[in-house]
Parts: C-alpha cells; structure tokens; sequence
C-alpha cells in the first residue's frame, strides 16, 4: 500500500531527487514552474514558482556542494539554496539549445551534463557556470543523461533517435553507439513499439547501463576493461512503454533496478539474478560499422608495420597493449565482483524471469525515484497528478 505525500505541488508532478542520507531533503519539480522540498515523513517544507512558469523537467542535487540544488526548465538551469527557497541564487541561461530534458553530475560535482530537445549535450564547469564543452550525436531528443559513478570523464546518454551513446569528455565523438532500433530488428516474428530511450541508468559498479524505452524493455548493456562494450540484452518489463529506469545504490548489491511504465507498473528487478536475459548476445564491436572498417584497416596497417619491425619492437606493443587493459581493470574493468557474478553469466543458460517486487500503480508514471526514507529503502512514484507516492520496499 503507497503512502501519498501531498499539498507539494498544484500541477502534475515530473521529476524527484533525493539528496542522500537517512535524513536528507528530496525535491520535486513539476508543470509551470513549481519546485517542492520535502522532508524524510513527506511534509512539504519550502515551495517555489519559478520566473517563467515553465516545467521543471529535472533535479539534481550537487555531490560537491549538497545544500545546492540544480533544476532545468526550458533551455536554462537554476541554482536553489534549499535553506533559502525564495529566489533562485544563480541563474545559468541558455544552457542549453532547447527545451532541457536531462541533468547529471559527475562524481566530483565539477561537472554537470545537460541532454535537450536539440539532441546536443552540454557540458558544464560548475564553478564557472559556463558551457565548456557541447556533444553532438543524437539525432532526435536527448531524453537522458548519467555520467558514470567513479569515473567523472565518462558520460552515458540515451535519446528518442533510438540510441544509446558512451562518451569521453576528452573525445568530440562517441566512443561507441548501441541502435536500440536494430536489436529489434534482429528478432524477426516479434512486434514491438519503437524502442525511443526514454532513460538511461548506470550501476554504482560504473559498468553495467539500463535504458527504458518505449518498447517496454528495459535494454541492458555492460562494459568491461578499456570502456568496451562486451554484452547486450533486453528485459521484457512493461506492456506499454517503460519511461523510468534507476538503479538502486543502496541494497545488498549494485544490480537492483527500478523501473516505471505507461502501463502504470512500478517493479524492482534483480538484474544479477536475471543476468542478461536469454535474447541477451555478446557485442563483437563497441563500435558503428563505419568505425569497424575503419578499424580493420588500422589493424591491417599494424599488421603490415608489425612484419617490418624487429622482434623487440613487437615486445614493446605487446606492453603497451598490457598497460592499457592494466588501466581499463583499474577502473573498474570487471563488474564480476560484491554479488554481482550473474550479470557475467553465459547468455545462453535459462535465467530467472520476472521481477523481484511489482506494484500495479493504475496511473502512468512520469518518474520514479530510489530513496532511503528514515532508513528504510522506499521507492517515490510521481504520475500525472499533483501528489508523490511512497512505495516501502519492506520485503528486501
């Protein structure tokens, strides 16, 4: 049974964040402006309508700064001191091309990732406040933003283009593209909705990624050493579209997912248990096409390079070759570790279906939320209408 937290907002409630800790506020952004601080029992404890009126489409409070709060509403991003919610203390304008959809901080709370409407994602320097860096790949939305946990120049975004997208802040292009599009279209017999990334998750681990999408999957991906993408996979969630997915940080392990749909389902699943599921296949190449040829033809070239040099040279590419996969495990190659063994499972063994805990909400969800509430792992639901639901997770 939900508990309703209500009197917060006057208009339908899009987007919660919740700072951290036991005892921290969360916020809660919604439809002509209106933003909501709430304490830990769901008593509303400082509203604001901000100038404009326009939605607040995201939160997110600063990992280097937390009493700061970070809120997007058409192309700008405001900066609200939770202490003081009167007026806005920074006003960051123009951060983005179009209407913001997304927000994301890296872990050191320098940098803060902006997805919009244009499809172009902006990298901001916090301590300035200036837009240090643009990316361009999306060809429809950016719906979605995540940088990786523990390693602040690595960028995860997803877009209604149907793509899933890994960035190096130091590279002006992808280091690879996943098309959602095509691995449906590798299950010839299936009919699905087109599989638009609504949004897109990252594990504490900081190598396995989930992205909701319109077909009602929740896509799955994992990385291993050097950032390659090493196995695809898909759960079959929900019967309309999937619009949220988060991972939890704060269960037994790194691999439990929420997810939230059209369908009005909420549902928690393990994804170390599920594995990556049966349709699951393993990546030959974390690259588009184009860049495979490409690559072949270095290797090619290497290859012929390699025939003219002397045995010590084939010695000293041999380390480099070594350090570089040295630099890729220290960063967290392996996400076989702390529980997590499954997820590396072989694709083709029978998995565990279905999910851990499901709620039928009856209402389509606009965000769905990870908390821990006085201590005890809940999960805040927002939907079309003005009032946050708080679902106990009493069971795990």
């Amino acid at each position: 049974m939900a508990q309703t937290w209500s009197g917060g907002h006057s208009a339908p409630v899009l987007c919660i964040q919740s700072a951290g800790g036991g005892e921290a506020l969360l916020a809660s952004g919604a439809e002509g402006g209106e933003v909501t601080l709430w304490s830990q029992e769901g008593i509303p404890v400082a509203q604001l309508r901000l100038a404009g009126e326009e939605d607040v489409t995201c939160t997110a409070f600063s990992p280097a700064a937390p009493g700061l709060l970070y809120v997007s509403h058409g192309d700008a991003v405001s900066v609200l001191d939770p202490r003081n919610l009167k007026e806005p203390v920074e006003h960051l304008s123009g951060i983005g091309e179009d209407e913001i959809n997304g927000l994301s901080f890296n872990d050191t709370g320098a940098m803060l990732a902006a997805g919009d409407d244009s499809g172009a994602v902006r990298i901001v320097e916090v301590q300035s406040g200036k837009v240090v860096r643009t990316l361009r790949r999306h060809t429809n939305i950016c719906s979605s933003v995540a940088f990786r946990p523990q390693r602040p120049q690595s960028l995860v975004t997803a877009g209604l283009d149907m793509q899933v997208l890994l960035w190096s802040l130091q590279k002006a292009r992808p280091l690879w593209a996943v098309s959602l599009q095509q691995e449906q279209q590798e299950q010839p017999g299936k009919l699905f909705n087109p599989p638009l990334a609504h949004c897109v998750s990252v594990a504490s681990c900081g190598n396995v990624f989930a992205a909701a999408a319109e077909d009602g999957r929740l896509h799955l991906m994992r990385v291993g050493a050097g950032s390659r993408l090493e196995q695809q996979g898909a759960l079959q969630a929900h019967s309309q579209g999937a619009s949220q997915a988060h991972f939890l940080s704060f269960l037994s392990h790194p691999y439990w997912l929420v997810s939230g749909g059209n369908d009005g389902v909420v549902a928690l699943w393990d994804v170390s248990a599920e594995g990556l599921p049966p349709e699951a296949k393993t990546s030959n190449s974390s690259r588009p096409a184009a860049s495979r040829r490409k690559a072949r033809g270095r290797q090619r070239a290497k290859q012929q390079q390699a025939k003219a040099r002397p045995q010590g040279s084939e010695q000293e590419e041999q380390e480099e070759q070594e350090e570089e996969e040295k630099e890729g495990e220290a960063s967290g190659g392996s996400v076989c570790a702390d529980s997590g063994e499954s997820v590396c499972a072989d694709s083709g063994t029978e998995k565990k279906k279905g999910p851990a805990v499901s709620f039928t909400h009856l209402d389509k969800i606009n965000w769905v939320c990870p908390a821990l509430l006085q201590g005890k792992p809940s999960i805040l639901v927002a939907d079309q209408s003005t009032d946050l639901y708080v679902y106990p997770l009493t069971a795990l």
